[in-house]
């Protein structure tokens, strides 16, 4: 009995992170965004960021990290432009598709961390996420897309951002690191362990996506 319950006590202390990961938004944007980062179902906010609150000033000013909860944790960031007021009233893009979605997951077995980018719901802000502070040798690639999709939109394109509808193929062309079907993978593998930092940054440099 004594073995077994330190063979179960082993593989619980194995199974729990003994980090914690912090959140970094970065806006590198010419214009100020409005990030909103909702927790899946059954999942506790991150403080200060539940809702329409932070605004992130354009060119590398807007700079915010936020801790995640320390339990396993998932949910989604997005960057809304346009916003009136704080950010609490309707913004130009964000509220609704099209959208570009950042996918998290951090503190799960082992201390895995997760992470993409989505085109499913379109696009409407270039978007990079990338780990920092990880274990040597893990694969912890810079994941997501630098390139502004909406420039050249067909059709609907420009302030309003680019519907994902007929363009799936187009975007994983020209973004091979982003998701854009339900059941798309990126081409470039991942299997993060304790990041001390996600760090999702907006509008970032066109080498971003291709640096791992």
């Amino acid at each position: 009995m004594a073995l077994a319950f330190a063979v179960l006590a082993t593989f619980a202390a194995a199974a729990t992170p003994t980090t914690t990961t912090n959140l970094t938004l970065h806006n590198l944007c010419t214009h100020p965004v409005w990030p909103l980062v909702t927790a899946n179902a059954g999942l506790p906010a991150i403080a200060d960021a539940a809702g329409a609150a932070t605004r992130l000033d354009g060119n590398g000013d807007g700079l915010a990290t936020l801790a995640f909860p320390p339990g396993a944790w998932s949910g989604r960031v997005v960057a809304r432009t346009g916003c009136r007021g704080n950010g609490s009233s309707r913004c130009d893009t964000g509220d609704a598709p099209p959208v570009t979605v950042a996918q998290v997951s951090v503190h799960g077995a082992g201390g895995l961390a997760e992470y993409s980018v989505s085109l499913v719901d379109g696009f409407n802000v270039a978007v990079v996420v990338t780990p920092h502070g990880f274990e040597q040798g893990r694969l912890c690639p810079s994941l997501g897309c630098a390139v502004d999709l909406a420039a050249d939109c067909p059709g609907d394109g420009g302030r309003g951002g680019c519907m994902a509808a007929g363009q799936a193929e187009a975007f994983k062309a020209r973004c091979p690191d982003t998701r854009t079907t339900p059941t798309d993978v990126e081409v470039t593998p991942q299997r993060c362990i304790q990041p001390a930092e996600l760090k999702v940054v907006f509008c970032p440099p066109d080498n971003t996506s291709s640096t791992h």
